[in-house]
């Protein structure tokens, strides 16, 4: 290898691993706990690698705030919302493609959707058109899918 493609790839590197540490989350500052700890983690290779562990005390996951938490709620709570995020959980799309897929039945209706995904910063829209899960949203997505099947019972354990 050439020195100057050594000295492209190592400063890549140390650009990734700063984007890396800056998009990890954040621990909140917790209460003394009642004891206990909730986590989540994944390794995830859907459309790129996403890793992801992120732990916090019962007593600071209840304590969180709750309008955001209920906006993502909601924007997951509609069954066309939640078919946009599972396709978009596969890779890009756009608005056209979303609607065939989905079918729904206005392309005016599909971007209604997009835009209460966009607001719950759960969807992103990338150049012209062209929607998808930001990396960092990806586990908290799936392991927010899990827990709702999980509450459900559609688990089967």
């Amino acid at each position: 290898m050439s020195a100057e493609f050594e000295s492209r790839l190592a400063e890549l590197e140390a650009r990734v691993a700063e984007l890396e540490r800056r998009d990890a989350p954040q621990q909140l500052e917790a209460a003394p706990s009642t004891g206990g700890m909730v986590a989540y983690q994944g390794d995830v290779h859907l459309h790129g690698t996403v890793r992801w562990d992120i732990g916090y005390s019962p007593d600071a996951i209840v304590e969180l705030p709750v309008p955001s938490a209920s906006e993502v709620l909601a924007a997951l709570g509609h069954p066309v919302r939640l078919q946009i995020v599972r396709i978009l959980l596969r890779g890009p799309a756009n608005a056209a493609d979303l609607h065939a897929t989905v079918g729904v039945g206005s392309s005016g209706q599909i971007y209604h959707h997009l835009k209460t995904l966009s607001s719950a910063n759960i969807v992103e829209q990338h150049g012209r058109g062209d929607y998808r899960i930001a990396a960092k949203r990806v586990v908290p997505l799936l392991v927010s899918m899990l827990a709702a099947a999980d509450i459900a019972g559609d688990l089967g354990t």
